[in-house]
């Protein structure tokens, strides 16, 4: 299967409303702490940048609401949201909050809006699933919390907002659901949402031997799930391999009235938490291999990513693709001084960051031509396993 061109790409949206962008300010100023990965910008450098480029008009701009507590107990414990909320009032959480839900580690500290951040990308996701209801493309970048659980934080996820758009999907009549996700962490909260689920396939490429250490080439979530853990090193001709050999045929096969497709960029080789060699072209090539299949509803959301340049420019590039603009355009000299804006404390790539973090979205290609022989086995080994329909 040959990647796709720009052309091609830009050719899918013909007839098709324009695609819808989902965010809220409070990305802008929330932190989890000044130690934690999650201290840098991601979701208002996007935005930033969209509105730069012209790539960001009102018209297609939707302020993310908050989702409800009876929204969230559709998946989660009432009893978990409701310490969340109390938490938050608090700004402290006791002993059994920690022994009991996860909240108040290192991971999931205790911050300002532990409550309000999570539920507006879990309500941003939701609405998704009520927006896509007669089909079109909706981003919302600051979804992707892949690691929550029903009644715990877990893996800087408080809420897991994957899984509530699939079943807002569900609730507004949409059945058949890919899930794929290439964030370099494997998926273990959307996995105990749909584990034996018929209905919804899950596609994980993630890095072999990294928290949370699930999804292994022989987990199949009884039969609905494809997991690949990959090497260290993994670059963008192995992705594209795994992309043309694996992910669309097995996508094009399932015949899904939906794609949520979770473009975490921490397998990007610059993010301080992962050890994978991926250029953004990579996961811009995913995408829209994933858009010229033709499924008429596509939700993409964010995930993980712990360095805010090529964070930003990864999801700002996802926009720009889903409008059929070309992310490899010279970038205004506003959209540079968004870039030039951020900052990467105590980070060794943070003190001494290369100039096209800058001056340009696209990363240079990280490219081999050989594609490693682990990965080559494992594809073929998951090309040949059956799944649930």
């Amino acid at each position: 299967m040959r990647p796709l061109s720009f052309c091609q790409c830009r050719s899918t949206l013909r007839g098709v409303q324009q695609p819808l962008f989902i965010g809220h300010e409070i990305f802008r100023g929330s932190s989890y702490g000044p130690q934690h990965p999650l201290r840098v910008p991601r979701v208002s450098t996007v935005m930033d940048i969209g509105r730069a480029m012209g790539w960001l008009p009102a018209a297609q701009y939707i302020t993310s609401p908050r989702a409800k507590p009876k929204a969230l107990q559709v998946w989660h414990d009432p009893a978990y949201i409701a310490a969340l909320q109390r938490i938050e009032e608090a700004q402290r959480a006791t002993h059994d909050d920690f022994a009991r839900f996860g909240i108040g580690s290192v991971t999931n500290p205790v911050f300002p809006e532990i409550f309000r951040r999570p539920a507006t990308a879990a309500g941003g996701s939701i609405l998704a699933g009520e927006l896509l209801a007669q089909g079109g493309i909706v981003y919302n970048p600051a979804g992707g919390t892949h690691h929550g659980m029903p009644a715990r934080a877990n893996g800087f996820c408080y809420l897991n907002d994957p899984v509530l758009a699939m079943l807002s999907l569900r609730h507004h009549g949409v059945r058949r659901i890919a899930y794929v996700d290439i964030d370099a962490h494997h998926c273990d909260g959307v996995a105990a949402g749909f584990t034996g689920d018929p209905e919804c396939l899950m596609i994980s490429i993630h890095e072999e031997g990294l928290w949370p250490r699930t999804g292994l080439l022989d987990d199949t979530a009884e039969g609905s799930a494809l997991n690949l853990p990959v090497p260290r090193g993994f670059n963008d001709s192995d992705m594209a391999f795994v992309r043309d050999a694996l992910v669309l045929p097995k996508v094009a096969d399932f015949a899904p009235d939906a794609i949520v497709f979770l473009c975490g960029a921490d397998g990007v080789e610059d993010d301080p938490l992962a050890h994978l060699s991926l250029s953004n072209n990579a996961h811009w090539g995913v995408l829209r291999g994933l858009m010229a299949l033709g499924v008429p509803r596509l939700l993409v959301l964010g995930g993980g990513g712990y360095n805010p340049w090529t964070v930003g420019r990864l999801w700002a590039g996802v926009w720009a693709i889903l409008n059929g603009f070309d992310p490899a355009e010279d970038i205004t000299q506003q959209a540079r001084e968004v870039l030039r804006a951020l900052t990467f404390e105590r980070n060794r790539r943070g003190r001494n960051p290369p100039d096209h973090w800058f001056t340009t979205l696209q990363d240079a290609p990280q490219a081999d031509v050989a594609i490693s022989q682990a990965v080559r086995e494992r594809v073929a080994t998951l090309a040949r396993r059956p799944l649930l329909s």
